[in-house]
Formats: structure tokens, sequence, C-alpha cells
């Protein structure tokens, strides 16, 4: 892998049932992608070949939350890009700590 970004979707929804079915609806989005992902607690980490990919899957979560009905969204993104090499990936950074 020679990319990875983690993304935090928060669409503006004073229901905390809507909040997540949004969520849920950009996560269904990240998996239609077929890139490796990982869903945690608080964002979702997707990792591949190319930041452009990568940068584009993050746009397109913001126009998945707001055609499922957000009025606003905020995101928070993390990326880690090395070009000539590999970085470390989701398995190698969590699969000891699975119990």
């Amino acid at each position: 892998m020679k990319a990875s970004i983690a993304i935090q979707i928060l669409p503006e929804t004073t229901d905390k049932r809507e909040l997540v079915r949004i969520v849920d609806e950009v996560i269904a989005y990240i998996r239609s992608t077929g890139l490796r992902y990982e869903v945690g607690p608080f964002e979702t980490a997707i990792e591949g070949d190319s930041i452009d990919q990568l940068m584009n899957v993050a746009l397109e979560c913001q126009h998945v939350a707001i055609r499922s009905g957000a009025s606003k969204v905020s995101s928070y993104i993390r990326t880690v890009f090395e070009p000539e090499g590999e970085i470390l990936t989701i398995d190698e950074k969590i699969t000891k700590h699975r119990h």
C-alpha cells in the first residue's frame, strides 16, 4: 500500500438515529469502492495505492452525507502517503490487538 486515510464524517442533525443512518450510508459507499477499510468508533481507515483515489473517496463521502439528508457535514481527514515505498497496512497496525 502506498497511501491511507482516516476519515471522520460528522453530519449535522439533531436526531442521533438520523446521524447513525447517514454515517451508515457513507460507510456503505466506502464498502462499494472495493478498497480495504476498517470502521472504528470515531473514524474509518481506508487504504489504497493512490492518494488521489483516496482523496476522491473522501470527497464523495461528503456528497453521500448531503444526499442522505445532512444539511451540513464536517469531516476530519488524516493522510499517510509514501509514493516510493510502502506504508504500514491496517492489518499490520491492529491485528495483534484484536481479541
